[in-house]
């Protein structure tokens, strides 16, 4: 089944985009800071999501990893 039609799974691509274009800000913001719009700008967005709710990122990819290991 594709992850658009499963809600866990779509949850879990769009929290491991935030956390993966967080992450990679982390190492080269010049990277992610040249595509601020478009659609190369989605990433952009999700890395500033990562940066500025980490402690909810984190509380919603703990509980998406207790959800998939107890749950599926």
């Amino acid at each position: 089944m594709s992850a658009l039609f499963n809600f866990q799974s779509l949850l879990t691509v769009v929290l491991l985009l935030i956390c993966t274009c967080a992450y990679l800000r982390s190492l080269a913001p010049s990277l992610m800071d040249r595509h601020k719009t478009g659609v190369l700008g989605t990433f952009w967005k999700c890395a500033r999501i990562g940066e500025r709710k980490s402690p909810y990122v984190a509380a919603a990819c703990i509980v998406m990893a207790f959800s998939i290991l107890f749950w599926t």
